[in-house]
Formats: C-alpha cells, sequence, structure tokens
C-alpha cells in the first residue's frame, strides 16, 4: 500500500500471492493497454475545494528561522504575523524564530527557538551535554541521497535521533502556537479542524524530501491522512511570487530606479536604502497586524499578459529559482521552467567562517570543542550571524566577533599555548587578534566568506538567463532572509547589467510567509507548474519483432508480449495543470486473472521506455480483485486515473465492469 494505507481491500494481497502472475519480469505487469493512444486528460476536473476553513496557518519551516503567520478566510486582506518571539538577538528582526530544538535527556521535546536556545546556553557544561540540540537540521531533507521515513539526524551531542521525530516535535510546536494565539483572538478554544494549514518547502526538493514534511505533519496531527487537503505542501518561491505581486511601490526597494523612490542622492549605495526600508519595518513592527492592500499593486498595473518574472528566493539553506509568467485577467501563475537552484543559502558562509577558525586553530580543536562545549559554540556562531549581517560592499572597518571565554580557555589546555599564537602563527593575515578578546576580520576577510556561496548564486542565474524559455525577464524578485545581504544585492545587479528591475520587498524574510497565506486562502492562483518527474506504469506490449529487445520476450498461452514497457503518464518537465487527471484504459492480458497488479513508476529522465532502465524506482503498487465475476464484454477494461496534487499524486484503478475501485498515494520514501 501507499502511504496512505487505506486501500479498501486488505485481502487483495493475499489473492495476489496465491496466483503469480506468469510473467518473469521484473514489474510483473498482468495488464495491456486497450487502445494504442489512449491519453485522456479532462482538464475541466479540478482538485475537489474541500471543506472550507475557518483560518489559514501557514508555516514557513526554515533552515537559519522559522514563524508563523495567519489570516481568517472571511478578512483574506489582514495577515497576522506571529507575536514577537522572546530573547530575540540585537540586530536581528523577531517575527522568526530560529529553527532550534532542544530535548530532554530522555528524548522528549523540551523547547524550540529562542527558548531552546537560551534554555540549553544556560545549562552547566556537566549537564548539556546530556541533552540534545539540534539546529540548521532541515538541510539534512536536501542533501540525503535516499530519504526515508527512518533517516537519522545528529544532534549538537554527537546522538542520533528520528528525523521524522525532530519535524513532528517542530510542527507540534507551532500548531500548539498558533491554536492557543487564535484561542486568545477569538475568546474561545480553537478547533484544529478549521484550520487549513500551509507548510513551505523549497521547490527544487526532491518529491521524497516533499513528502516528508508531509508525514511529519500527520504525524504531529495538523491535518490525517483521511482529510488530507487540510495540509497544503506550498513551493517557497511560489508564494513568494504570489506576495510579490500584492506589492505595492512604498513596500519594496526598487534596486534599478533607487533615486526615485527613497529620494536619496545617486552617490548613496544600495545599503542606506536597505537600512530605511529596515527603519520601516522596525516601526511597523509593533502592530501585530500587517495590512496588504486590497489593491492590486502599482507593480501589477505595470505587467501584461505573457509578462515573465523571476523569483529568486535565497534561505538560510538553500537558493531556489523559479521563472514565472503572468495569465490575465485572473492573474494566474504559470511555471515557465522548471525550478532550479541548489544548497547556497547563508549557510555556506558559516560554513566558510568554520573552515577559517578550522585553519587558524585546527581540525581537530574545532571538532572537539564543538562537543566537548557546544553552548559555547553555538554562541560563537551567534556572534558571527551578527556580523555577518553588517557586511557590506563599501565597508571600509574591520569586524569584530567575540571570541567565547571558554574558547580561549579550552584552546589553551588543548594546546598548550594561546589564541593570540594561534594567530600569528597561522598564515590568514586578515584575521587578528584585538587585545579586547576579539577576532578582528578585515571587510576583505568578510567578502571572502561570502564569496563562494554567491558566486555559486550568479552562476545559476547566469546559466538561468541564457535558457531560450526564460527570454525578456522584466523583474527579478529577491526574496528571503539572505535577500537582505548587501554584497548578494550588488552581485545580482552586477550580473544582470539592467536586463531586469531588481526588487526587494521591504519585509523580505517574510514575504514567503504572507504569501503562504495567500496561497492557502486561494489555491487555486497557481495553475501550471512542471512535472518534476515521469510517471508511468508497468504493462505488456504485443511483441513487435526489430522493434522490442529480443530480452524482453515473453510469450505466455502462445502470445508474444513485450515485457516492462514503461507506460507514460505525464513526462518530466511536461506542463501539468494543478488537479489535472490523466486516464489511461488497460485490460487483463490473461483472461483468467483474478487479481490484477498495476506497478506506478517514476523517473526524473523525460524519455522512458522500460521499466528496468537505470532511474526508475517504483513508487506505488494498486491491486485489484477481479475474482467471482463473469464478465459479458469481450474484453475487461481496468480503467486507470492518475491526478496531480501538491505533493500529494494520487492513483485509482476502476473496474469498470464491476464499478470496483481501488486507491493508492504515490510512496516516494520507499515505506
Amino acid at each position: 500500500t501507499g502511504p496512505s494505507g487505506h486501500l479498501e481491500l486488505p485481502e487483495l494481497v493475499l489473492n495476489a500471492e496465491a496466483n503469480p502472475s506468469p510473467a518473469k519480469s521484473i514489474g510483473d505487469p498482468g495488464i495491456t493497454p486497450l487502445s494504442p493512444s489512449h491519453t485522456q486528460q479532462d482538464e475541466t476536473e479540478q482538485m475537489p475545494s474541500g471543506p472550507s476553513f475557518v483560518v489559514v496557518v501557514a508555516i514557513d519551516f526554515g533552515t537559519t528561522s522559522s514563524g508563523y503567520a495567519y489570516a481568517f478566510a472571511k478578512e483574506p486582506e489582514c495577515i497576522h504575523v506571529m507575536r514577537r518571539w522572546e530573547g530575540g538577538d540585537p540586530g536581528v528582526s523577531n517575527q522568526k524564530t530560529p529553527t532550534t530544538i532542544l530535548l530532554t535527556p530522555d528524548r522528549k521535546f523540551h523547547s524550540f527557538g529562542y527558548a531552546a536556545r537560551d534554555f540549553y546556553h544556560d545549562l552547566d557544561p556537566s549537564e548539556s551535554k546530556l541533552w540534545l540540540y539540534l539546529e540548521k537540521f532541515k538541510m539534512k531533507l536536501h542533501t540525503t541521497a535516499n530519504l526515508s521515513i527512518n533517516t537519522d539526524l545528529h544532534a549538537a551531542n554527537g546522538k542520533r535521533v528520528k528525523a521524522l521525530d525532530i519535524f513532528a516535535y517542530a510542527l507540534a510546536f507551532f500548531k500548539e502556537q498558533a491554536l492557543k494565539e487564535l484561542s486568545d483572538q477569538t475568546g474561545s478554544e480553537f478547533d484544529n479542524n478549521d484550520v487549513r494549514w500551509v507548510i513551505t518547502v523549497p521547490a527544487i526538493w526532491k518529491m521524497p524530501a516533499k513528502q516528508f514534511m508531509r508525514e511529519a505533519a500527520y504525524k504531529a496531527a495538523l491535518a490525517s491522512r483521511d482529510a488530507p487537503e487540510q495540509l497544503i505542501i506550498a513551493l517557497e518561491p511560489e508564494a513568494a511570487s504570489i506576495y510579490c505581486r500584492k506589492l505595492r511601490l512604498h513596500q519594496m526597494v526598487d534596486l534599478g530606479t533607487q533615486t526615485t523612490h527613497n529620494d536619496l542622492g545617486t552617490n548613496d549605495n544600495v545599503g542606506s536604502g536597505m537600512t530605511q526600508a529596515k527603519e520601516h519595518v522596525r516601526r511597523n513592527r509593533q502592530s501585530r497586524t500587517f495590512l496588504v492592500e486590497n489593491v492590486i499593486g502599482e507593480l501589477w498595473s505595470e505587467l501584461e499578459e505573457g509578462d515573465r518574472y523571476v523569483v529568486v528566493d535565497c534561505g538560510g539553506g538553500t537558493v531556489d529559482l523559479t521563472v514565472h509568467q503572468i495569465r490575465l485577467p485572473e492573474g494566474h501563475l504559470k511555471e515557465l521552467y522548471k525550478a532550479s537552484g541548489g544548497p547556497y543559502g547563508s549557510l555556506g558562509i558559516d560554513y566558510e567562517f568554520e573552515k577559517l577558525l578550522c585553519k587558524i586553530f585546527g581540525q581537530d580543536f574545532i571538532d572537539q570543542f564543538k562537543i566537548k562545549r557546544p553552548a559555547a559554540w553555538v554562541d560563537l556562531m551567534i556572534a558571527f550571524e551578527s556580523r555577518k549581517r553588517a557586511a557590506a560592499p563599501d565597508r571600509t572597518n574591520p569586524l569584530n566577533i567575540n571570541l567565547p571565554f571558554s574558547f580561549i580557555d579550552y584552546y589553551k589546555k588543548f594546546r598548550g599555548h594561546s589564541v593570540e599564537h594561534a594567530l600569528r602563527k597561522s598564515n590568514v593575515d586578515f584575521v587578528k587578534w584585538s587585545s579586547q578578546g576579539m577576532l578582528r576580520m578585515s571587510p576583505d576577510a568578510m567578502n571572502s566568506l561570502f564569496k563562494p556561496t554567491i558566486d555559486h548564486i550568479i552562476q545559476h542565474l547566469t546559466e538561468l538567463f541564457e535558457k531560450p524559455e526564460v527570454g525578456e525577464i522584466k523583474f527579478l524578485f529577491l526574496v528571503g532572509g539572505f535577500a537582505e545581504s548587501p554584497l548578494l544585492q550588488q552581485a545580482v545587479q552586477n550580473m544582470l547589467q539592467g536586463r531586469s528591475r531588481v526588487i526587494i520587498p521591504h519585509d523580505v524574510g517574510l514575504t514567503i510567509l504572507k504569501g503562504a497565506v495567500l496561497f492557502g486562502l486561494d489555491p487555486s492562483i497557481i495553475k501550471v507548474r512542471r512535472s518534476p518527474l515521469t510517471y508511468g506504469v508497468g504493462v505488456l506490449n504485443r511483441f513487435v519483432e526489430g522493434k522490442h529487445p529480443a530480452d524482453k520476450l515473453l510469450v505466455k498461452d502462445g502470445t508474444r508480449w513485450c515485457t516492462d514497457v514503461f507506460d507514460t503518464f505525464i513526462a518530466a518537465d511536461q506542463s501539468v495543470a494543478l488537479g489535472e487527471k490523466v486516464k489511461r484504459s488497460y485490460t487483463p492480458a490473461k483472461p483468467s486473472q483474478q487479481v490484477i497488479v498495476i506497478h506506478i513508476y517514476c523517473s526524473e529522465d523525460e524519455n522512458v521506455g522500460f521499466i528496468s532502465q537505470p532511474g526508475v524506482r517504483k513508487c506505488g503498487t494498486l491491486r485489484l480483485d477481479v475474482s467471482g465475476t463473469k464478465t459479458v464484454a469481450p474484453r475487461r477494461e481496468i480503467q486507470t486515473l492518475m491526478q496531480f496534487g501538491d505533493t500529494e499524486i494520487r492513483a485509482m484503478a476502476l473496474d469498470v465492469s464491476t464499478g470496483r475501485t481501488v486507491k493508492s498515494s504515490i510512496d516516494f520514501l520507499g515505506q
């Protein structure tokens, strides 16, 4: 069964084992297509809109920070961003909280975000070694090649925990926070059934990672397998795209025409525009609610039918690029080019800093320090984070990073000489020791930490702009927390050389969150996506001499069949309308079959001929009991239907003569 686990006929499985089909092929398909080109696409059947929800709550589960926002269905233009989190850092907006989680020594959930960080920090080192502290763990879903329900994560003390448990704890925490806030606001206990949940994920994530997020949400009881439509998995750049279209010019910093919007002199740099923007955000942060204008923004009025724009979502872990095209009059979005990008988020800068520390103090020391003094390591990275935000292209004065006392102390014990000595001895000439106990980095040193990550992003953008389907881009929206970096902004502008306007929303770190709320209120706004994979079923075709490979020949009751044929439902990179259904008709290869087994396969390749090709994997099975019925028709028709939703792709088989059906949802985690 698929992950949904509710095939209506569990006893079929036994029948299937009892009557194995004679096909000696890997897929063992007992079906053959009824007609040569049996594609029926019914564009009119859209996804059921499902029950109506009182409120939409979106969770932006980020690599470095997370948050939630909500809107009531009856006041959709009023988006509430969650209350300020306690214990924020200086210089960082507190409308999101760090994606950090703390479990007690007996592995129970203790706290999340700033609360987790502060509590962990205050523990005595002898105690803190027993607690399980995790941060920046979301990247594991992107980097694990064979992700499964059993994938592990490592806590700061080196202990292993199940990734699914950690993600479920985090989502349960947000669920509890949001329901509590909704109950406070409405004055009565708020019921989870009245909430539609939206969780954002990077568009470039593979299907198993997207499904993993859904499984974690089921485990946290945000929604259930029986009502999957209560939860939408939204793609981060799509959410950003929806929000950016609602912007009016005063809510953005337009890097292309800086002078007109901010009344700055031409020699003022981009950074000062951002400073004003931040000031504006700071003033507005006191109001709990951010009003998105009801009228469609001025920016929108500049866009015409067919205009294209790129959303570059720069987060902590990944950078996601998506090209959208406008379809008027409703302003629906069409994805023109499949999402691309990679693990080039701002975390890359942290890794470079860590590499620099290893170069100065030795990899062996840094590895030991992280495990023996995990809380002090966290402190050091927080100190680095606030300096990282101060990096700018035109900066001339050095950036000072406080080294925790325990770092200096532990280093002396470990090496037998001082931190200062290590700095003098290392060949890193642009990092000095200041007498106040700080690492003093020249602006060039800091900029060089940004370089590898920014180079990756620029290379990706350059390649994207060279694609034929990406001609004439009117706007480039830079969103996500990392988009605040003046170094990144300058690099993007230099690369574009005026080919399209670069636009940054004022509250750039909350763009995705607010867009996800708008998406939850009206999921039909995204009409067309590109399928990331090719889907199909395994079938037997009549063997054609010269066309089919000889090793695929199977003779069954005197009929010559070609086995392992991949019958494509939808090809990778093909446009799919959300909710689109693709129907096929098959017939049992052997009229006396009691059970029909239909295996569903997927592949990243666009053209797949056989299910035995490399890279093709089984992702679902439909078993249909066809015993005990005498069919009148000369050939029995089995209709197979695939429906393409957000991350859940559903499959169904129908025995036309009896009306029996089975359903399955496609499983990418190989459960």
